[in-house]
């Protein structure tokens, strides 16, 4: 495995997989829903305040250069690969899911890349990756695509 992201130069930070039991065109279009669904929340207030690139959601689901607050499409590889590039005051990361073909259905893994320069990078990192939040907020995503794709599915 890469330790630095495949289209960049950005360390590796970790990764997360989970298996889906429908095929790779039903997680997409439940991947595309994940970053469709976009409600004014306190993400909003949080985008604001850390000053993500991009702010706003724009752009056609999952066709590069459409976005969603902190995430543009950097990548998509319909059936197979969304890398999602974004930026903040704290850091610069990317998100990358890739699906593969699997017994039983499609393996997803989310893998994260991401640089916390200076000082006040690092105590972002340290209160985001170290506190087991961005853990915690990948592996719940997974789970709701997961969820989503098999329940539409059905």
């Amino acid at each position: 495995m890469s330790r630095s992201d495949p289209a960049g130069d950005l360390p590796f930070v970790d990764e997360h997989r989970t298996l889906v039991a429908v095929p790779p065109a039903a997680v997409w279009r439940s991947l595309g829903a994940q970053f469709t669904h976009h409600r004014a929340t306190g993400a909003d207030l949080l985008a604001h305040l850390l000053g993500t690139v991009p702010r706003r959601a724009g752009g056609p689901p999952l066709t590069e250069g459409a976005a969603v607050p902190g995430f543009a499409v950097a990548e998509a590889v319909p059936g197979r690969r969304l890398r999602l590039a974004g930026r903040h005051r704290f850091s610069r990361y990317v998100l990358r899911f890739d699906l593969a073909d699997h017994t039983g259905g499609t393996l997803v893994s989310a893998r994260t890349y991401a640089e916390f320069p200076g000082p006040h990078g690092a105590l972002y990192r340290l209160l985001v990756i170290g506190s087991g939040g961005h853990r915690l907020a990948v592996r719940r995503m997974l789970r709701d695509i997961r969820d989503r794709a098999e329940r539409d599915s059905a």
